[in-house]
């Protein structure tokens, strides 16, 4: 019986990142998916099979985010989080749809994401606990649903044109928001049987 697999490609200056010093970052994500990588460093395509012992074959797809993450400009151990927290999706943003393919158009709204001395991108990430990548053409983000939903219009409203401080006045407010929900779940009484 064939074995399930998929097939994606990442940018050839992001293979190294994939396979790791040593191939310790390619070891990680098969040992801890249960999935064998085959990577062409040519042309960047990557294939994904599951292992003989997979008995979960929706770790395909969660491997297939990992290596997308990390083609998309995280750290193997950022993009480890899509492993660590079973709640954390990966969102891809792809400016050159919203901007064309102008690089000078590209490189502005990419200044405006990522901010002074990466100031904008870092409040963006403390506000809503996802992590955010700008690599590329793309904009990426790895966070549970609820950080996703606050950190996506925060990009949103950078690319819009909005002034950074109204950014940071709606990241501020969604916190509270976000902090306080986390608080009702923990106070709240279990349903009695």
């Amino acid at each position: 019986m064939a074995r399930a697999n998929t097939f994606t490609k990442i940018p050839k200056d992001r293979i190294g990142a994939l396979i790791g010093p040593e191939g310790k970052v390619k070891q990680a994500v098969e040992k801890r998916l249960k999935v064998e990588l085959t990577i062409d460093s040519e042309t960047g395509d990557v294939k994904i099979m599951l292992a003989p012992s997979a008995e979960d074959p929706s770790l395909l797809f969660r491997a297939q985010e990992v290596i997308a993450a990390v083609g998309r400009g995280f750290s193997p151990e950022r993009s480890f989080r899509l492993i660590n927290d079973e709640d954390a999706v990966l969102e891809v943003i792809d400016l050159r749809e919203l901007f064309g393919s102008s690089q000078a158009e590209l490189k502005r709204v990419k200044g405006r994401i990522i901010g002074q001395e990466g100031k904008t991108r870092r409040i963006v990430e403390e506000m809503t606990e996802a992590e955010v990548s700008v690599h590329g053409h793309t904009v990426a983000i790895i966070a549970n649903l609820d950080q996703m939903e606050v950190a996506r219009e925060a990009i949103k409203m950078l690319l819009r044109g909005s002034q950074h401080s109204t950014v940071y006045r709606y990241l501020h407010r969604k916190r509270r928001e976000l902090k306080k929900k986390k608080l009702e779940l923990w106070e709240k009484p279990p349903d009695r049987l």
